[in-house]
């Protein structure tokens, strides 16, 4: 075997893909010899599938000296908290409806009209009313299924690829004149999403 191809298989390393990603958003890291999925997403907070996800990986190998990108991490209470919203928000839309209001939230945590933690986006009030009409009705405490939790996994690891948007209205439903003024990013079902 020739040098190189001894460097490239001493510092391939491999993993099996065991749970579903958890976080988004991202951060340069430099892959140092040993370094596996697993011992960067323990190291970090975050999933090896959130890792793959971010780095457009669909096996598990590293290479000493490369660059990828690691996700920030966002708590197992904020993603229930999320994917409560979302089934409140999204039953019977699309699933790409449901990663739309998942990434909806995001973005406002993002963005700075608005509060800087999930739930602050979520319990959010403004002259006297909640944000989320789910909130205001008790809907959001219904709970939530694994494909709403499964669209706020794929929302929080693609976190800031999107379109921008910071709103979402049903046109046949929305009381207020106010945000059909918002420039349309997307249609997804009966959602309008906007910013």
């Amino acid at each position: 075997m020739n040098k190189l191809k001894k460097l490239v298989i001493a510092t391939t390393l491999s993993l099996s893909i065991f749970v579903l990603p958890t976080i988004g958003g991202a951060a340069p890291y430099t892959v140092q010899q040993g370094d596996t999925f697993w011992s960067i997403a323990q190291k970090y907070g975050t999933t090896v599938a959130n890792l793959q996800i971010a780095n457009n990986r669909s096996g598990s190998q590293l290479f000493a000296g490369e660059a990828i990108k690691v996700p920030d991490y966002v708590s197992k209470a904020d993603k229930e908290l999320m994917a409560s919203l979302v089934h409140a928000e999204a039953k019977g839309e699309p699933y790409s409806g449901k990663v739309a209001v998942a990434t909806v939230i995001l973005n406002r945590v993002d963005h700075k009209e608005f509060p800087n933690s999930i739930s602050g986006v979520i319990y959010e009030r403004s002259s006297g009313h909640y944000a989320f009409s789910p909130v205001e009705n008790g809907e959001i405490n219904r709970g939530y299924t694994a494909e709403d939790m499964k669209a706020v996994n794929e929302a929080i690891a693609f976190r800031g690829q999107g379109k921008g948007s910071i709103y979402f209205y049903n046109p046949s439903t929305a009381s207020s004149s106010w945000i059909t003024t918002r420039e349309v990013t997307v249609t997804i079902g009966n959602h309008v999403f906007a910013k």
